[in-house]
């Protein structure tokens, strides 16, 4: 049995920096139907949406829209 997924990474990939700090947003999606959204900070830490987003111009959206709204140590550190 072949347990392989494929992974389509999105075009949308990309870093971003605020206050002096960066992340990289990936968007992906395998199997199921929406993209998922997974930030990765400088230290290498992970936080991962829990809802897919329909596009991957959505979930960009969701990710610049938090580092606007909430600033962009939300997504920088250990999680608590």
């Amino acid at each position: 049995m072949d347990d392989d997924v494929e992974i389509e990474m999105s075009p949308l990939c990309q870093k971003l920096t605020d206050s002096g700090k960066t992340v990289q947003v990936e968007i992906y999606r395998g199997e199921e139907k929406g993209w998922i959204l997974e930030v990765v900070d400088e230290e290498g830490t992970s936080t991962v949406w829990d809802d897919l987003f329909m596009t991957d111009a959505d979930a960009l959206e969701e990710v610049k829209s938090t580092i606007r709204d909430e600033g962009i140590d939300v997504l920088v550190g250990r999680p608590e």
